[in-house]
């Protein structure tokens, strides 16, 4: 097994360890093994054409690719700018930029098994390095499947690449193993050739910057520091949902899914990132040793505590918000049709520290879901006695990226009345940059021999012992209820009753997008819309369950967002139905009477529900809401 220290970074990558002020990365020499791949020509290639265009990329650079495609250099050069052109990410693609960078092109074929490919790549390394300047600095990227790492390492090790002069990294793309002892198998494989601080492994969610800026968010804001811990924490919601299922890449989910592809990697680096000492120092062992130290932290799952406190879930047959068709899990190429594998997860933990001891963190991910979002939200504890709604702080990751703090705020009049009311920061708004791949902060980091962002053994480890009794529990047992939610709905009625056990709820993040689906809000100002975002509140329900009963008093007012219900008489006949992106309770509520009619959900159903007291709060200040309502409500009739 290679010795060294766990990390070692020199005072020249230090200098220049970050991306951002404009600094040029170092000198290098790119090698991507697989390069005639999808992750190459999709995300690759183009973050590297954003670090041309941003000035990032130093002239001493070069990019050599291996695959076992018979090309040559030309021909690798003339496919990749085909392929450039369909996806790079800028508005305008710069020709003599991308002319730039493919002159540094280079290419070699060979069977990943074949050590004389390896001899060849190696000379070829060295030629183009020297030529260029840029020897002495070697990234060996490694974008094939993992199944393939064991070998393709012992053979770079037998041509000479853990011994080429200078530095040298192998950067290894997630998944990290398929489960812990495979995990650290792989992990002692790694070791036996290359040191920890060789090793990069790569986790895109890192790239992206709303990520990074978890932490500088907690490091540059001392006003929240005093409030970041359980004593004014009630708990954390970290969710990263889906609207596409799984398409073409069902062999490969149906042996991986969502707790393997979401919540060990992408949702354990965020609940590092948000819950985390604050490191002394932003050097990298620093912020990697907190990092770990954190997943440390998480009390392990015990049989019962999986059966208690984890949902899954597998997506059946159901509709897109565009109203598209789509079909169940099972029905998805190559997929088995008696599949057990889940595309949802919801899980509850516990951190065992002094600063968190006591509060719960829910995390939750799934494919096929009504909307496409990644959330982080810090729910406070309400003042004592204020008996008012606790404050709510969002961490907007994709595709909307910000941050977002829902407060109390008085309402404009004489009286001392309050409601909610959201601040609001959109990095899109403030920061002029152009959309990446989220690789090219990554990329830019390991040439500069800058491992933050990149994952450690012990991290690793760490994430695939939390959820492995998860895992063994769900392989152990079939779940008898799967399909257990429709495509295009808030996912399991499970996962609801997961949070309501502990009298909470999970923050459905309300768009105006998701108000606009709907015809009683299509022409609405941006004021009302805004207030709905904030006052509208989700609720799942089952099918045959009624959501009012006829002759009640309290009136709420609920909007379709999925499924269908009925209304009933008093003898229990069918009076009508009420479909997706209508709504009912309105009249009850305008005209101040009891409810008329019995309303029962025909299929499981997800609605908004806006309160009695911020739909007249809403009519009052936005009469022509309640125009727009009764309109509605008599062409219903």
């Amino acid at each position: 097994m290679r010795t060294g220290p766990v990390e070692t970074v020199s005072a020249e990558d230090r200098d220049n360890s970050r991306l951002g002020g404009g600094a040029v990365a170092a000198p290098g020499v790119l090698v991507i093994l697989g390069a005639s791949g999808d992750l190459t020509k999709r995300l690759l290639m183009p973050a590297l054409y954003n670090l041309v265009c941003d000035g990032l990329l130093p002239e001493a650079c070069a990019v050599i690719g291996m695959a076992r495609r018979s090309l040559d250099t030309t021909a690798f050069r003339e496919q990749q700018r085909q392929d450039i052109q369909r996806f790079h990410t800028r508005r305008d693609f710069d020709a003599d930029r991308w002319a730039w960078l493919e002159s540094r092109l280079h290419y070699t074929a060979g069977d990943f098994s074949d050590p004389e490919a390896y001899a060849r790549l190696r000379d070829l390394v060295l030629a183009v390095g020297g030529d260029c300047g840029a020897a002495g600095n070697t990234l060996l990227y490694l974008a094939i499947s993992p199944e393939f790492f064991q070998t393709v390492n012992g053979l770079l090790d037998g041509a000479g690449f853990t011994r080429l002069p200078g530095r040298r990294k192998i950067i290894v793309e997630k998944p990290f193993g398929k489960d812990l002892p495979s995990a650290v198998a792989l992990n002692r494989s790694l070791l036996t050739h290359w040191r920890e601080d060789e090793i990069y492994r790569i986790d895109h969610y890192l790239g992206k910057e709303t990520v990074q800026n978890l932490l500088a968010f907690r490091m540059a804001n001392g006003i929240f520091a005093p409030l970041w811990n359980a004593a004014h924490i009630d708990h954390i919601q970290i969710s990263a949902t889906e609207t596409v299922g799984v398409e073409t890449r069902g062999e490969y989910y149906d042996k991986t899914g969502v707790v393997r592809d979401m919540l060990q990697n992408h949702l354990m680096q965020m609940l590092a990132y948000v819950c985390m000492e604050l490191p002394v120092s932003l050097h990298p062992s620093a912020v990697r040793d907190e990092k770990s130290r954190l997943l440390r932290s998480v009390r392990l799952l015990d049989p019962t505590a999986v059966a208690r406190d984890c949902v899954r879930g597998q997506y059946g047959a159901g509709t897109k918000a565009d109203g598209a068709v789509v079909s169940g899990y099972r029905q998805e190429p190559n997929v088995d049709p008696n599949s057990n594998t889940p595309t949802y997860a919801a899980i509850k933990l516990h951190l065992d520290n002094d600063r968190w001891a006591g509060m719960p963190v829910y995390l939750r991910s799934g494919k096929s879901l009504w909307k496409r979002g990644t959330e982080i939200v810090v729910q406070f504890r309400p003042q004592a006695g204020d008996g008012g709604e606790p404050n709510v702080l969002i961490f907007h990751i994709q595709p909307f990226q910000g941050v977002e703090i829902r407060i109390q705020a008085k309402r404009p009049g004489p009286a001392f009345d309050l409601q909610r009311a959201g601040m609001r920061f959109d990095y899109a708004e403030t920061f002029e940059a152009t959309r990446g791949t989220g690789y090219e902060v990554l990329l830019y980091s390991a040439f500069n021999g800058d491992p933050t962002l990149f994952s450690r053994t012990d991290f690793v480890e760490a994430g695939w012992r939390i959820v492995q009794p998860v895992l063994d529990l769900w392989n152990e047992t079939r779940a008898d209820d799967f399909p257990n939610y429709m495509a295009g709905t808030w996912g399991p009625l499970a996962a609801h009753a997961l949070l309501a056990r502990d009298d909470r709820r999970w923050h459905e993040c309300i768009t105006r997008e998701v108000l606009l689906r709907s015809e009683f809000f299509s022409h609405a100002p941006a004021v009302l819309l805004n207030n709905l975002t904030l006052a509208c509140q989700p609720r799942a329900v089952k099918a045959g369950a009624t959501v009012v009963e006829r002759g009640e008093q309290s009136s709420d007012l609920y909007v379709v967002c999925r499924g269908e219900l009925e209304a009933l008489d008093e003898d229990g006949r069918r009076l009508g139905g009420v479909k997706e992106g209508e709504c009912f309770g309105e009249m009850a509520l305008l005209d101040n009477r009891p409810r008329n009619a019995t309303v029962r959900a025909v299929s499981p159903c997800d609605l908004l529900v806006l309160a009695a007291t911020d739909f007249r709060r809403i009519v009052e200040d936005f009469p022509e809401a309640e125009a727009q309502f009764r309109r509605i409500a008599e062409r219903r009739r």
